[in-house]
Protein backbone atom coordinates (compact mmCIF):
# COMPACT_ATOMS: atom_id res chain seq x y z
CA UNK A 1 0.00 0.00 0.00
CA UNK A 2 1.32 3.45 -1.17
CA UNK A 3 1.21 6.15 1.04
CA UNK A 4 -1.44 8.06 -0.79
CA UNK A 5 -3.49 4.88 -0.77
CA UNK A 6 -2.93 4.88 3.28
CA UNK A 7 -4.01 8.06 3.49
CA UNK A 8 -6.73 7.56 1.11
CA UNK A 9 -7.80 4.47 3.48
CA UNK A 10 -8.10 6.42 6.74
CA UNK A 11 -10.27 9.24 5.01
CA UNK A 12 -12.03 6.41 4.04
CA UNK A 13 -12.88 4.47 7.34
CA UNK A 14 -13.67 8.36 8.79
CA UNK A 15 -16.57 8.92 5.88
CA UNK A 16 -18.10 5.61 7.11
CA UNK A 17 -17.89 5.81 10.75
CA UNK A 18 -15.27 3.41 11.12
CA UNK A 19 -12.26 5.71 12.41
CA UNK A 20 -13.70 6.72 15.71
CA UNK A 21 -16.87 4.86 17.73
CA UNK A 22 -20.37 6.48 18.24
CA UNK A 23 -21.31 7.91 21.02
CA UNK A 24 -25.33 7.45 21.81
CA UNK A 25 -25.31 11.34 23.55
CA UNK A 26 -24.60 12.57 20.39
CA UNK A 27 -26.88 15.39 19.07
CA UNK A 28 -27.61 13.81 15.59
CA UNK A 29 -27.09 14.83 12.61
CA UNK A 30 -30.89 15.33 11.87
CA UNK A 31 -31.15 17.98 14.05
CA UNK A 32 -27.65 19.30 12.52
CA UNK A 33 -29.05 19.63 8.95
CA UNK A 34 -31.81 21.92 10.76
CA UNK A 35 -29.65 23.95 11.75
CA UNK A 36 -27.54 24.29 8.49
CA UNK A 37 -30.32 25.02 7.10
CA UNK A 38 -31.57 28.17 8.84
CA UNK A 39 -28.44 29.60 8.58
CA UNK A 40 -27.98 28.93 4.97
CA UNK A 41 -31.90 30.97 4.66
CA UNK A 42 -30.49 33.42 6.79
CA UNK A 43 -26.92 33.94 4.78
CA UNK A 44 -29.77 34.27 1.46
CA UNK A 45 -31.78 36.92 2.83
CA UNK A 46 -28.17 39.01 3.70
CA UNK A 47 -27.16 38.43 0.15
CA UNK A 48 -24.04 36.55 1.62
CA UNK A 49 -24.95 33.18 -0.24
CA UNK A 50 -27.45 32.09 -3.47
CA UNK A 51 -29.89 30.14 -3.11
CA UNK A 52 -29.62 26.66 -3.69
CA UNK A 53 -30.51 24.79 -7.05
CA UNK A 54 -32.74 22.75 -6.53
CA UNK A 55 -31.25 19.00 -6.07
CA UNK A 56 -32.63 15.35 -7.24
CA UNK A 57 -33.55 13.69 -4.05
CA UNK A 58 -30.99 11.18 -2.96
CA UNK A 59 -32.13 7.76 -3.50
CA UNK A 60 -31.27 4.24 -2.18
CA UNK A 61 -29.55 3.11 -5.38
CA UNK A 62 -27.36 6.04 -5.09
CA UNK A 63 -26.23 5.00 -1.46
CA UNK A 64 -22.46 4.12 -1.77
CA UNK A 65 -22.14 2.54 1.77
CA UNK A 66 -23.81 1.81 5.07
CA UNK A 67 -23.16 5.19 7.58
CA UNK A 68 -24.33 4.96 11.44
CA UNK A 69 -27.98 5.70 12.23
CA UNK A 70 -27.27 9.07 13.58
CA UNK A 71 -25.28 10.29 10.48
CA UNK A 72 -27.53 11.78 7.23
CA UNK A 73 -26.71 11.90 3.57
CA UNK A 74 -26.45 15.23 2.16
CA UNK A 75 -25.58 16.19 -1.66
CA UNK A 76 -22.50 18.80 -1.58
CA UNK A 77 -24.75 21.37 -3.29
CA UNK A 78 -27.02 21.00 -0.32
CA UNK A 79 -24.00 22.34 1.73
CA UNK A 80 -21.27 24.21 -0.11
CA UNK A 81 -21.30 27.07 -2.60
CA UNK A 82 -18.95 28.15 -4.80
CA UNK A 83 -18.90 32.10 -4.82
CA UNK A 84 -17.05 34.98 -6.68
CA UNK A 85 -16.04 37.58 -3.78
CA UNK A 86 -16.63 40.83 -3.88
CA UNK A 87 -15.99 42.94 -6.43
CA UNK A 88 -13.75 45.67 -5.33
CA UNK A 89 -11.42 48.58 -7.44
CA UNK A 90 -9.96 51.93 -6.19
CA UNK A 91 -7.67 49.75 -3.54
CA UNK A 92 -4.63 47.83 -3.60
CA UNK A 93 -4.11 43.99 -2.94
CA UNK A 94 -1.55 41.15 -3.84
CA UNK A 95 -3.16 38.72 -6.17
CA UNK A 96 -3.69 35.09 -4.98
CA UNK A 97 -3.02 33.09 -7.02
CA UNK A 98 -2.16 29.48 -6.80
CA UNK A 99 1.41 29.81 -7.50
CA UNK A 100 1.40 32.60 -5.16
CA UNK A 101 -0.83 30.94 -1.92
CA UNK A 102 1.96 27.87 -2.95
CA UNK A 103 4.92 30.34 -2.08
CA UNK A 104 6.38 29.72 -6.00
CA UNK A 105 6.06 33.09 -7.16
CA UNK A 106 6.79 36.27 -5.57
CA UNK A 107 2.98 38.77 -5.33
CA UNK A 108 1.88 40.74 -7.80
CA UNK A 109 -0.33 44.10 -6.62
CA UNK A 110 -3.68 44.59 -8.11
CA UNK A 111 -5.86 47.99 -7.63
CA UNK A 112 -9.09 46.30 -8.68
CA UNK A 113 -10.45 42.32 -8.21
CA UNK A 114 -12.35 39.98 -6.77
CA UNK A 115 -11.71 40.81 -3.09
CA UNK A 116 -11.46 37.87 -0.10
CA UNK A 117 -10.44 38.41 3.03
CA UNK A 118 -7.80 36.79 4.89
CA UNK A 119 -8.77 33.05 5.86
CA UNK A 120 -11.78 32.36 2.89
CA UNK A 121 -11.25 28.68 1.32
CA UNK A 122 -10.36 28.98 -2.41
CA UNK A 123 -11.11 25.78 -4.11
CA UNK A 124 -9.33 25.66 -7.74
CA UNK A 125 -11.99 25.29 -10.43
CA UNK A 126 -9.42 25.71 -13.36
CA UNK A 127 -6.55 23.64 -14.21
CA UNK A 128 -5.00 20.19 -13.72
CA UNK A 129 -5.45 20.43 -9.80
CA UNK A 130 -9.24 21.75 -10.00
CA UNK A 131 -10.74 20.51 -6.48
CA UNK A 132 -8.16 21.42 -4.88
CA UNK A 133 -8.55 23.93 -1.34
CA UNK A 134 -6.30 27.03 -0.24
CA UNK A 135 -6.70 29.19 2.73
CA UNK A 136 -6.15 33.31 2.04
CA UNK A 137 -2.88 34.11 3.34
CA UNK A 138 -4.06 37.66 3.46
CA UNK A 139 -6.91 39.94 2.37
CA UNK A 140 -6.36 40.47 -1.37
CA UNK A 141 -8.00 39.84 -5.01
CA UNK A 142 -8.52 36.29 -5.63
CA UNK A 143 -6.89 34.57 -8.78
CA UNK A 144 -8.78 33.96 -11.87
CA UNK A 145 -9.06 30.12 -11.55
CA UNK A 146 -10.48 30.28 -7.75
CA UNK A 147 -13.74 30.46 -6.51
CA UNK A 148 -14.96 31.29 -2.70
CA UNK A 149 -15.84 27.84 -1.20
CA UNK A 150 -18.75 28.57 1.01
CA UNK A 151 -19.01 25.78 3.83
CA UNK A 152 -21.70 26.81 7.07
CA UNK A 153 -20.47 27.43 10.30
CA UNK A 154 -22.78 25.11 11.84
CA UNK A 155 -21.11 21.89 10.07
CA UNK A 156 -17.06 21.33 11.45
CA UNK A 157 -15.39 22.47 8.16
CA UNK A 158 -12.21 20.70 8.72
CA UNK A 159 -14.23 17.25 8.35
CA UNK A 160 -15.81 18.20 5.18
CA UNK A 161 -12.22 19.76 4.11
CA UNK A 162 -11.03 16.14 4.73
CA UNK A 163 -13.93 14.65 2.43
CA UNK A 164 -12.76 17.05 -0.11
CA UNK A 165 -9.58 15.95 -0.14
CA UNK A 166 -10.60 11.88 0.17
CA UNK A 167 -12.19 12.84 -3.68
CA UNK A 168 -9.50 14.57 -4.94
CA UNK A 169 -8.22 12.31 -7.64
CA UNK A 170 -11.85 12.25 -8.62
CA UNK A 171 -12.50 15.88 -9.14
CA UNK A 172 -9.11 15.18 -11.24
CA UNK A 173 -10.23 12.46 -12.91
CA UNK A 174 -13.93 13.74 -13.98
CA UNK A 175 -12.61 17.04 -15.13
CA UNK A 176 -14.53 18.75 -17.84
CA UNK A 177 -13.24 21.09 -20.74
CA UNK A 178 -10.67 20.51 -23.38
CA UNK A 179 -7.52 22.91 -23.73
CA UNK A 180 -8.75 23.85 -20.06
CA UNK A 181 -9.52 21.39 -17.70
CA UNK A 182 -12.68 22.82 -15.17
CA UNK A 183 -13.83 21.37 -11.99
CA UNK A 184 -16.98 19.58 -13.22
CA UNK A 185 -19.57 21.33 -10.73
CA UNK A 186 -22.56 18.92 -11.89
CA UNK A 187 -20.09 16.33 -10.13
CA UNK A 188 -19.52 18.46 -7.28
CA UNK A 189 -22.66 19.60 -6.11
CA UNK A 190 -24.40 16.56 -6.99
CA UNK A 191 -21.34 14.23 -4.79
CA UNK A 192 -23.30 12.89 -1.96
CA UNK A 193 -21.31 13.30 1.32
CA UNK A 194 -22.02 11.36 4.53
CA UNK A 195 -22.87 13.62 7.63
CA UNK A 196 -22.29 12.92 10.94
CA UNK A 197 -22.90 14.31 14.39
CA UNK A 198 -21.54 17.93 15.21
CA UNK A 199 -19.72 16.38 18.22
CA UNK A 200 -18.54 13.11 16.13
CA UNK A 201 -17.20 15.14 13.29
CA UNK A 202 -14.71 16.87 15.79
CA UNK A 203 -13.76 13.18 16.91
CA UNK A 204 -13.02 12.27 13.34
CA UNK A 205 -11.08 15.09 12.78
CA UNK A 206 -9.06 14.97 15.53
CA UNK A 207 -8.18 11.10 15.01
CA UNK A 208 -6.85 12.36 11.23
CA UNK A 209 -4.95 14.62 12.47
CA UNK A 210 -2.97 12.37 15.26
CA UNK A 211 -2.46 10.02 12.52
CA UNK A 212 -1.18 12.17 9.85
CA UNK A 213 2.42 12.47 11.20
CA UNK A 214 2.39 9.09 10.84
CA UNK A 215 1.28 8.67 7.46
CA UNK A 216 3.98 11.50 6.61
CA UNK A 217 6.85 9.25 8.17
CA UNK A 218 5.28 6.59 5.99
CA UNK A 219 5.56 8.85 3.08
CA UNK A 220 9.52 9.69 3.92
CA UNK A 221 9.75 6.04 4.00
CA UNK A 222 8.01 5.58 0.99
CA UNK A 223 10.22 7.99 -1.01
CA UNK A 224 13.35 6.49 0.59
CA UNK A 225 12.32 3.05 -0.41
CA UNK A 226 11.00 4.55 -3.92
CA UNK A 227 14.46 6.06 -4.32
CA UNK A 228 16.35 3.03 -3.31
CA UNK A 229 14.17 1.09 -5.97
CA UNK A 230 14.86 3.60 -8.90
CA UNK A 231 18.98 3.91 -8.05
CA UNK A 232 19.03 -0.12 -7.04
CA UNK A 233 18.68 -1.73 -10.82
CA UNK A 234 21.56 1.14 -11.86
CA UNK A 235 23.89 0.18 -9.00
CA UNK A 236 23.43 -3.75 -9.42
CA UNK A 237 24.33 -3.51 -13.33
CA UNK A 238 27.68 -1.38 -12.47
CA UNK A 239 28.06 -4.08 -9.90
CA UNK A 240 27.65 -6.63 -12.31
CA UNK A 241 30.23 -5.08 -15.06
CA UNK A 242 32.75 -4.36 -12.49
CA UNK A 243 32.47 -7.89 -11.08
CA UNK A 244 33.10 -9.02 -14.83
CA UNK A 245 36.03 -6.88 -15.79
CA UNK A 246 38.01 -8.43 -12.62
CA UNK A 247 37.11 -11.84 -13.90
CA UNK A 248 34.80 -12.86 -10.84
CA UNK A 249 31.45 -13.59 -13.12
CA UNK A 250 33.11 -16.68 -14.78
CA UNK A 251 35.66 -20.11 -14.53
CA UNK A 252 38.82 -19.92 -15.84
CA UNK A 253 38.82 -22.97 -18.62
CA UNK A 254 42.21 -24.47 -18.47
CA UNK A 255 42.34 -25.07 -22.61
CA UNK A 256 41.86 -21.00 -23.12
CA UNK A 257 45.31 -19.56 -24.74
CA UNK A 258 46.48 -16.52 -21.99
CA UNK A 259 46.05 -13.51 -23.13
CA UNK A 260 49.36 -12.72 -24.00
CA UNK A 261 49.43 -14.49 -26.95
CA UNK A 262 46.28 -12.54 -27.77
CA UNK A 263 47.64 -9.50 -27.23
CA UNK A 264 50.76 -10.36 -28.97
CA UNK A 265 48.35 -10.88 -32.17
CA UNK A 266 46.45 -7.58 -31.80
CA UNK A 267 49.64 -5.71 -31.58
CA UNK A 268 51.72 -7.55 -34.92
CA UNK A 269 47.98 -6.53 -36.31
CA UNK A 270 48.35 -2.71 -35.35
CA UNK A 271 51.83 -2.94 -36.92
CA UNK A 272 50.94 -4.40 -40.30
CA UNK A 273 48.54 -1.46 -40.36
CA UNK A 274 51.10 1.08 -39.37
CA UNK A 275 52.96 -0.18 -42.26
CA UNK A 276 50.79 -0.21 -44.43
CA UNK A 277 49.75 3.30 -43.79
CA UNK A 278 46.28 2.96 -43.26
CA UNK A 279 46.59 4.26 -39.45
CA UNK A 280 48.79 6.77 -38.11
CA UNK A 281 51.74 6.46 -35.55
CA UNK A 282 50.98 7.57 -32.68
CA UNK A 283 52.96 8.98 -29.60
CA UNK A 284 54.60 6.06 -27.60
CA UNK A 285 53.00 5.75 -24.45
CA UNK A 286 54.85 4.41 -21.07
CA UNK A 287 54.71 1.18 -19.82
CA UNK A 288 51.72 0.21 -17.28
CA UNK A 289 53.46 1.20 -13.82
CA UNK A 290 51.68 -1.17 -10.76
CA UNK A 291 50.08 1.77 -9.58
CA UNK A 292 47.84 2.08 -12.46
CA UNK A 293 46.27 -1.14 -11.96
CA UNK A 294 42.90 -0.66 -10.20
CA UNK A 295 42.37 -4.45 -9.05
CA UNK A 296 43.91 -7.86 -9.26
CA UNK A 297 43.20 -9.76 -12.66
CA UNK A 298 43.28 -13.80 -13.22
CA UNK A 299 46.73 -15.08 -14.03
CA UNK A 300 45.79 -15.83 -17.41
CA UNK A 301 44.64 -12.00 -18.00
CA UNK A 302 46.67 -9.17 -19.36
CA UNK A 303 46.65 -5.41 -18.76
CA UNK A 304 46.81 -3.42 -21.61
CA UNK A 305 46.83 0.54 -22.83
CA UNK A 306 43.51 0.80 -25.05
CA UNK A 307 45.56 2.07 -27.54
CA UNK A 308 47.37 -1.05 -27.59
CA UNK A 309 44.39 -2.69 -28.81
CA UNK A 310 42.29 -0.25 -30.86
CA UNK A 311 42.85 2.92 -32.58
CA UNK A 312 41.33 5.78 -31.26
CA UNK A 313 40.38 8.94 -33.06
CA UNK A 314 38.13 11.84 -33.06
CA UNK A 315 35.89 13.28 -36.08
CA UNK A 316 35.91 16.22 -38.13
CA UNK A 317 37.02 19.57 -36.09
CA UNK A 318 35.27 22.26 -38.60
CA UNK A 319 31.44 22.55 -38.66
CA UNK A 320 30.02 20.33 -41.21
CA UNK A 321 28.06 21.53 -44.26
CA UNK A 322 24.79 20.53 -44.01
CA UNK A 323 23.44 19.61 -47.85
CA UNK A 324 20.34 17.66 -48.64
CA UNK A 325 21.44 14.43 -49.81
CA UNK A 326 24.90 13.41 -48.37
CA UNK A 327 25.84 11.17 -45.26
CA UNK A 328 24.28 11.28 -41.67
CA UNK A 329 26.38 13.46 -39.36
CA UNK A 330 26.78 11.72 -35.97
CA UNK A 331 27.40 13.48 -32.61
CA UNK A 332 27.17 13.23 -28.72
CA UNK A 333 23.72 13.41 -29.40
CA UNK A 334 23.29 9.97 -30.97
CA UNK A 335 25.23 7.84 -27.98
CA UNK A 336 23.99 6.78 -24.71
CA UNK A 337 25.19 3.61 -22.74
CA UNK A 338 25.01 0.57 -24.66
CA UNK A 339 22.32 2.64 -27.07
CA UNK A 340 23.67 4.24 -30.74
CA UNK A 341 21.30 6.41 -32.27
CA UNK A 342 21.64 7.26 -35.78
CA UNK A 343 18.73 9.42 -36.83
CA UNK A 344 19.59 12.63 -34.94
CA UNK A 345 21.22 15.01 -37.73
CA UNK A 346 20.78 16.06 -41.13
CA UNK A 347 23.07 14.70 -43.73
CA UNK A 348 26.36 16.38 -44.53
CA UNK A 349 28.58 16.64 -47.48
CA UNK A 350 30.43 14.29 -49.24
CA UNK A 351 33.74 15.94 -49.18
CA UNK A 352 33.80 16.42 -45.74
CA UNK A 353 32.94 12.69 -45.06
CA UNK A 354 35.70 11.35 -47.79
CA UNK A 355 38.22 13.87 -46.28
CA UNK A 356 37.69 12.27 -42.99
CA UNK A 357 37.96 8.61 -44.11
CA UNK A 358 40.69 9.29 -45.53
CA UNK A 359 42.18 8.46 -41.50
CA UNK A 360 39.63 5.67 -40.45
CA UNK A 361 35.98 4.70 -41.38
CA UNK A 362 33.58 4.22 -38.78
CA UNK A 363 32.00 0.59 -39.01
CA UNK A 364 29.60 -2.10 -38.06
CA UNK A 365 31.10 -3.27 -34.66
CA UNK A 366 33.12 -0.05 -33.57
CA UNK A 367 32.75 2.17 -30.59
CA UNK A 368 31.77 5.54 -29.97
CA UNK A 369 32.18 6.89 -26.92
CA UNK A 370 31.00 10.73 -25.94
CA UNK A 371 33.57 13.31 -25.40
CA UNK A 372 31.84 16.28 -23.80
CA UNK A 373 28.63 16.96 -22.18
CA UNK A 374 26.23 15.42 -19.54
CA UNK A 375 27.25 12.06 -21.39
CA UNK A 376 31.19 12.20 -21.08
CA UNK A 377 32.54 8.56 -20.75
CA UNK A 378 29.26 6.71 -22.55
CA UNK A 379 29.97 4.11 -25.05
CA UNK A 380 27.79 2.53 -27.72
CA UNK A 381 28.43 0.16 -30.41
CA UNK A 382 27.65 0.42 -33.75
CA UNK A 383 25.13 -1.50 -34.54
CA UNK A 384 24.47 -1.35 -38.23
CA UNK A 385 26.27 -1.24 -41.43
CA UNK A 386 26.06 2.12 -42.70
CA UNK A 387 28.46 4.90 -43.78
CA UNK A 388 28.25 8.17 -41.74
CA UNK A 389 31.08 11.22 -40.42
CA UNK A 390 31.19 11.77 -36.48
CA UNK A 391 32.14 15.14 -35.27
CA UNK A 392 34.90 16.02 -32.71
CA UNK A 393 32.28 15.38 -29.58
CA UNK A 394 32.98 11.50 -30.32
CA UNK A 395 35.52 9.00 -30.14
CA UNK A 396 35.35 6.18 -32.49
CA UNK A 397 37.35 3.10 -31.35
CA UNK A 398 38.17 0.70 -34.01
CA UNK A 399 39.96 -2.86 -33.25
CA UNK A 400 42.97 -3.45 -35.01
CA UNK A 401 42.18 -7.01 -37.19
CA UNK A 402 39.20 -9.32 -35.90
CA UNK A 403 40.64 -11.01 -32.51
CA UNK A 404 38.77 -8.60 -29.61
CA UNK A 405 35.41 -9.03 -28.91
CA UNK A 406 34.14 -5.81 -28.97
CA UNK A 407 31.26 -6.45 -26.93
CA UNK A 408 33.26 -7.18 -23.77
CA UNK A 409 35.65 -4.01 -24.66
CA UNK A 410 31.98 -2.14 -24.67
CA UNK A 411 31.26 -3.31 -21.03
CA UNK A 412 35.02 -2.14 -19.97
CA UNK A 413 34.41 1.56 -21.03
CA UNK A 414 30.61 1.59 -19.26
CA UNK A 415 31.80 -0.09 -16.37
CA UNK A 416 32.57 1.86 -13.25
CA UNK A 417 36.41 1.31 -14.17
CA UNK A 418 35.85 2.80 -17.70
CA UNK A 419 33.13 5.75 -16.33
CA UNK A 420 36.38 7.31 -14.48
CA UNK A 421 37.40 8.22 -17.68
CA UNK A 422 35.37 11.14 -17.19
CA UNK A 423 36.66 12.31 -14.22
CA UNK A 424 39.57 13.29 -16.41
CA UNK A 425 37.63 15.77 -18.42
CA UNK A 426 39.58 19.19 -18.98
CA UNK A 427 37.74 22.57 -19.30
CA UNK A 428 39.34 24.65 -21.73
CA UNK A 429 39.10 28.55 -21.81
CA UNK A 430 35.88 29.92 -21.05
CA UNK A 431 34.37 26.43 -21.69
CA UNK A 432 30.86 25.62 -20.22
CA UNK A 433 31.33 21.41 -20.66
CA UNK A 434 34.42 19.39 -19.52
CA UNK A 435 36.12 17.25 -22.56
CA UNK A 436 37.76 14.27 -22.42
CA UNK A 437 41.20 14.32 -24.10
CA UNK A 438 42.35 11.81 -26.66
CA UNK A 439 45.42 11.29 -24.72
CA UNK A 440 43.52 10.33 -21.71
CA UNK A 441 41.76 7.33 -23.62
CA UNK A 442 44.56 5.72 -25.26
CA UNK A 443 46.30 5.79 -21.98
CA UNK A 444 43.17 3.93 -20.39
CA UNK A 445 44.20 0.33 -19.10
CA UNK A 446 42.03 -2.78 -19.83
CA UNK A 447 42.30 -5.94 -18.46
CA UNK A 448 42.27 -8.88 -21.09
CA UNK A 449 41.05 -12.17 -20.53
CA UNK A 450 41.69 -14.91 -22.95
CA UNK A 451 39.15 -14.32 -26.35
CA UNK A 452 37.46 -17.65 -25.66
CA UNK A 453 36.80 -15.92 -21.65
CA UNK A 454 35.49 -12.90 -23.47
CA UNK A 455 32.69 -14.13 -24.92
CA UNK A 456 31.72 -15.94 -21.81
CA UNK A 457 31.74 -12.55 -19.81
CA UNK A 458 29.51 -11.33 -22.70
CA UNK A 459 27.02 -13.89 -22.79
CA UNK A 460 27.08 -13.98 -18.48
CA UNK A 461 26.62 -10.29 -18.81
CA UNK A 462 24.30 -9.96 -21.22
CA UNK A 463 22.41 -12.55 -19.34
CA UNK A 464 22.53 -10.43 -16.08
CA UNK A 465 22.09 -7.11 -17.42
CA UNK A 466 18.80 -8.52 -19.12
CA UNK A 467 17.45 -9.26 -15.68
CA UNK A 468 18.17 -5.76 -13.81
CA UNK A 469 16.29 -3.75 -17.41
CA UNK A 470 12.72 -6.27 -15.58
CA UNK A 471 13.63 -5.16 -12.76
CA UNK A 472 13.64 -1.55 -13.31
CA UNK A 473 10.86 -1.66 -15.44
CA UNK A 474 9.05 -3.33 -12.50
CA UNK A 475 10.06 -0.08 -10.10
Amino acid sequence: MTAQELKNSILQLAVQGKLVPQNAEDEPAAELLKRIQIEKTIAVNAGIIKKDKKLSEITEAEIPYDIPDTWEWLRLGQLCQLLDGEKMSGVKYPYLEAKYLRGKIEGSILESGKFVKKGTRLILVDGENSGEVFFATEDGYMGSTFKALYIPDAIYAPYVLNFLLLKKQLFRNRKTGAAIPHLNKELFFNLLIPIPPLAEQERIVAKIEELLPLIEEYVEAEQKLSALNDRFPDKLRQSILQQAIQGKLTERAPDDEPAYNLVARIMADKEALLKAGKIRKEKALLPISDDEKPFEIPETWEWVRLSDICNISDGTHQTPKYVEHGVPFISAQNVKPYRFIPEVHRDVSWEDYLEYNKVVAPAKGDILMTRVGAGIGEAAIIDQDFEFSIYVSLTLIKRYGDELNMEYLLHVLNSPQGRKLASRKTLGKGASQGNLNLVFIREFVVPIPPLAEQQRIVDRVNELLTVCDGLKQEC
